[in-house]
């Protein structure tokens, strides 16, 4: 890969090796945490293939997974329909809605270089038009369910120990437990999603697409320039 290409990705390759720094460390630490604890029960310990395999690290992973996407998801369907005047995570108060064929460069308003699917009509325009949010709805849903089949293998485990009869999925994800899993993560990416749009309407950073030019005044939308 040339410099040239590097850089026009770089964004793209900071978060992935970041990402795969962290889940790396995240492995190595839940793998001496687990085996810790095995220790205290006078328990072999585990390799690291077998711990990154097992329901204990999958459900942590598929925790914040799950919400993560579920706050995009959020995101990107409200900023269809809602608006935050002064914030630069918004479009133009008055231009709410999907816009039209023409804004969006789709059918016969769609340039050369537009996506195949963008020129065509039908159902194939209306899945690439919808594309981002189905993507990150299904992500969701995914990581969703895994975190709770991962869950009830671990509660069960943990009920075992302690001499409790097992329960099937559909009471595990009823159960206290999962949910203040659950909302312990949904609570703080709706709050850092909030803060965001409301810190970009009186908060700056120069040379950030997150944010308005530094001088432009606070109720001024970034579309609007």
């Amino acid at each position: 890969m040339t410099m040239a290409r590097i850089r026009d990705q770089g964004l793209t390759i900071l978060f992935l090796t970041l990402f795969a720094g962290a889940i790396t460390g995240q492995a190595f630490a839940g793998l001496a945490q687990e085996n810790a604890d095995l220790a205290m029960h006078g328990q072999p310990p585990l390799v690291f293939w077998d711990f990154v395999t097992s329901s204990a690290f999958l459900v942590d992973v598929a925790e914040n997974w799950q919400s993560e996407f579920l706050q995009f998801f959020v995101f990107i369907a409200a900023t269809v329909w809602l608006v935050q005047r002064g914030s630069s995570e918004s479009k133009l108060p008055g231009k709410e809605g999907l816009g039209s064929d023409r804004e969006q460069l789709l059918g016969r308003h769609a340039e050369t270089s537009s996506p195949a699917w963008a020129k065509v009509r039908g159902l194939r325009r209306i899945l690439y038009s919808n594309s981002l949010l189905l993507a990150m709805g299904t992500i969701f849903v995914l990581s969703w369910l895994a975190q709770s089949l991962a869950g009830v293998v671990v509660a069960n485990d943990d009920r075992a120990a302690h001499g409790l009869q097992s329960i099937d999925w559909g009471a595990y994800v009823l159960s206290p437990d999962f949910w203040n899993r659950t909302l312990q993560n949904w609570q703080s990416e709706f709050l850092a999603v909030g803060t965001m749009i409301a810190f970009a309407i009186y908060l700056r950073q120069r040379g950030s697409p997150e944010s308005k030019p530094v001088g432009m005044p606070h109720d001024v939308t970034a579309a609007e320039s």
